[in-house]
């Protein structure tokens, strides 16, 4: 069984795109997903107090599922981080490069799910 980890809001809407996107990438039968509402906003903050909860999930994913890759997402019309797409699209690179420090032996991918619901890698 192989896995990989998606860091992704809570919208319902999103979350299938992201599993089907990340599954067909990098080849994996299962996605570990971390949500919280806006986490594209969060991990790029990376403020300490908000981002350990996500981290701590992710550290879970790789010791235990041995997951090699990371997807951090944002998307369309998102109520907890309501910002325009140009804006989301800074959070996630941001986001993408904290991951990167954070996780360096792991490979890191931006998500934009857009407002067809199709995951675009940024």
């Amino acid at each position: 069984m192989k896995f990989c980890t998606a860091i992704n809001c809570i919208d319902g809407r999103v979350q299938l795109p992201v599993i089907e996107y990340l599954k067909e990438r990098f080849g994996v039968d299962y996605v570990d997903c971390v949500t919280e509402a806006g986490e594209d906003l969060i991990m790029s903050e990376h403020k300490p107090e908000r981002v350990e909860a996500t981290l701590r999930c992710v550290r879970i994913s790789i010791e235990k599922h041995g997951s090699k890759q990371i997807a951090i997402a944002g998307h369309h019309d998102c109520a907890g981080n309501p910002v325009p797409k140009e804006k989301h699209i800074e959070q996630i690179i941001e986001a993408a490069q904290f991951l990167k420090t954070q996780f360096p032996n792991t490979e890191i991918i931006g998500l934009w799910i857009d407002e067809n619901w199709k995951a675009n890698e940024v």
